[in-house]
């Protein structure tokens, strides 16, 4: 049997993060050129609740992706409370390895994916490969701002999830050249963890907030398997205490030819 990860607790609870918080979401659909007319891809898409709100907010057709199956059922949940089930799509489907036609898509986006996957390289190929040409990718990503110890990656991998890898700006602008995109926009900025909290409440809403803390709790109460997983967390150590002038977050945008 599967051992269960993180993902596994985010899609119970119904919540799912990155840095930046909305604000950071708002920027990188700016950057992307986002109009009502796309078709538009979300890579890692979790729960779903950017997809939605894009859905929503600028009326465009939205196809999510996600690995895991309960993810893809959280989504398809918040897109019928939302009312926007008609404009969206929600399918299981791995980064490295997507779907997807040629060229199908006007804008491919993630937030806070593209750092889990196996082979960085491929997936960031895989979204030029399915966005059309003159189309844009947009990420935002963890990013390393000056080059970090390895205490402090061995935090970043414990503290994320397994396996999890992040760069520096220039590593990840690098890969998006690779993948054969051009004229990059990169946008770095600090971590302000008041203001990451702030970012989830705008997001999720107070009480959708408070709904996740509870299953947190219920799931805490019920699950053996994630006490281990908090006991582990814990047992990781706190974030040292100048992790903020190392990691911090940026928006990547590439355009193919």
């Amino acid at each position: 049997m599967p051992k269960t990860t993180i993902f596994d607790f985010q899609a119970y609870v119904g919540l799912t993060k990155h840095m930046g918080g909305l604000a950071a979401t708002e920027e990188l659909f700016r950057l992307c050129e986002i109009s009502s007319d796309d078709e538009v891809m979300e890579a890692g898409c979790g729960v779903g609740q950017t997809s939605v709100l894009l859905a929503k907010r600028h009326g465009c057709r939205v196809v999510g992706v996600d690995i895991s199956q309960d993810m893809i059922d959280r989504a398809w949940e918040r897109a019928r409370r939302a009312g926007v089930e008609e404009q969206v799509e929600f399918r299981v489907a791995d980064i490295v390895d997507l779907p997807f036609e040629d060229g199908r898509f006007d804008v491919v986006f993630g937030e806070s994916i593209t750092s889990f996957a196996a082979d960085h390289a491929k997936a960031i190929s895989e979204y030029a490969r399915v966005v059309k040409s003159g189309g844009l990718v947009g990420l935002n990503e963890s990013t390393w701002l000056q080059p970090p110890s390895s205490e402090l990656i061995a935090w970043f991998e414990q503290d994320m999830a397994p396996n999890a890898r992040t760069h520096t700006a220039e590593e990840w602008e690098a890969l998006l050249e690779g993948a054969g995109l051009r004229d990059l926009v990169v946008q770095t900025s600090t971590m302000d963890m008041r203001q990451e909290f702030r970012g989830i409440l705008r997001r999720y809403g107070l009480g959708g907030f408070i709904q996740s803390i509870g299953r947190m709790l219920v799931l805490y109460a019920h699950n053996p398997e994630y006490r281990a997983f908090v006991r582990e967390i814990r047992e990781g150590g706190v974030a040292p205490p100048d992790v903020a002038d190392y990691l911090g977050y940026g928006l990547y945008i590439g355009r193919k030819p």
